[in-house]
Parts: structure tokens; sequence; C-alpha cells
């Protein structure tokens, strides 16, 4: 138990060297590390990475496995109702990445409001934009191209109507970048301006009968959803009496 504990520990920290050295980036607060961008950083990172092989393969593995389990689930609800369909699902989360990219470049993300909850676009706005203008600083975040979008975990409720707060865990890849710059001079303070492979983890969950953003996390996170994947009920226990056509 204290092994398995150990390599999970290990594997989330190395997750944050490796499989995620671009933190962060964008909406949600934080931004980009730059840390292996010189030569000598990348020399460090091919060296961690061949030290931690074992690690890093056991990550894959649980990540693979999880979002093996997200899409069959999700390919069961859909036969009850198309909020949970593959393509559909696929789509709004591009839809919704998009939409708040926008408004967060904008520094206003009310105009995104109906793509997140209520309490996340609120959140965003207060902690980050707002205090970020107030300190003179402004968050630059430009996505050249989306390439991915994995699902890691998938939960079914029905919580006080069909489906809602149903949740939805995806890990997002995008070449972007993303940097803080101090208004008055325009002189980088934190990231960069290159453009880099960036993932984060993207929570979604249904309100008002919509997928909707909820949350936004770095990626060294990953491991941590995925086993928890493997703890909950099959979904076709979740289902509840009766089905929305």
């Amino acid at each position: 138990m204290k092994q398995r504990v150990l390599i999970a520990v290990c594997a989330i920290v190395l997750a944050g060297l490796l499989l995620a050295e671009p933190a962060l980036a964008g909406p949600g607060g934080k931004i980009a590390r730059a840390v292996f961008e010189t030569f000598w950083g990348k020399v460090a990172l091919a060296g961690l990475t061949i030290v931690f092989a074992p690690i890093i393969i056991y990550t894959l593995v649980r990540e693979k496995l999880a979002e093996r389990r997200a899409l069959r689930d999700l390919h069961f609800m859909a036969r009850h109702h198309q909020l949970f369909d593959w393509l559909g699902v696929h789509q709004r989360a591009i839809d919704c990445f998009t939409r708040v990219h926008a408004a967060w470049s904008r520094e206003d993300v009310r105009e995104a409001a109906e793509w997140m909850t209520e309490w996340y676009w609120q959140n965003q706005q207060v902690a980050h934009l707002a205090r970020w203008e107030r300190e003179g600083l402004r968050n630059v975040c430009q996505v050249r191209r989306l390439r991915q979008v994995r699902p890691l975990l998938f939960a079914h409720h029905n919580n006080g109507a069909e489906h809602e707060g149903s949740l939805l865990v995806l890990s997002i890849t995008a070449n972007l970048c993303d940097y803080l710059q101090a208004r008055a001079t325009g002189v980088v303070v934190e990231g960069s301006k290159a453009f880099k492979d960036v993932t984060t983890l993207w929570t979604f969950v249904v309100c008002d009968g919509r997928w909707r953003v909820a949350n936004i996390e770095e990626d060294t996170l990953s491991l941590m959803y995925a086993r928890y994947a493997a703890t909950l009920p099959p979904v076709e226990s979740t289902l509840g009496h009766s089905l929305s056509a």
C-alpha cells in the first residue's frame, strides 16, 4: 500500500516537471512555465525522463485505462440521451475552450458566462483578471491550434433533475503562448512568448441541461483523476427510474 502511494506521489510530482512542463495557462489563473526552454533545461528534462521512465509509463497507462472507461460510459449513456454523445461532447468542449480563451484575452470572462458555471466565471474575473489589472499586469494567451481532447473521468448524476450535476474531466492539449506582461512597458514578467504545447484539465458539469466549464487545472492532477475513475460504480447503476429520450 505504501509503495503504491509513493508511486502515485512520485508520478504526480514528475508530471509537474515533465509531462506538464508548461503549467496551467491562460484561463485558470497561472502562467505557463518556461523552465525547460533553455538548452540546459532541455538536457535536464531528457535526463529526468530517462530516470523516471517507469513512472511515466505507469501514469500514461492509468490515463489510457481511464480514457477507455470514460468513453465506454459515455457511449452507454448516449443510448439514453444525446447530451452524452461523444462527438457532441467533443464539439462542445472545443466551443467552450475557444469562447473562454477569447473572453479571457479581452479581459472580460462575462462574455463567455453562458459557457461556464456562474461561480467559476465570477471567480476567474475577480480572483485573477481584476487583480492583475490592479497590479498593472496583463495576461497574454494566444491559442494557435487545439491538438487533442481526451476524457479522463465521467461521473453521471441526477442532482435534482435528470443528468444535472453529471461531471466530465477532459485533458485538453493546445499549442499556445502564455505570459504575463507589464501594461505600461510591455515587459514580460512571467512566462514566455514562445508557442508550446500546453495540456490542462477542464472539468465540465451539466448545468441547466448544458455542459459548462466548472474548473480548469494543471494536468499534474491527471493521475489522481485516472485513479479515481477506477473507483466509480458502474454507470448503469446511476440512471435512476426514468430516462430522457
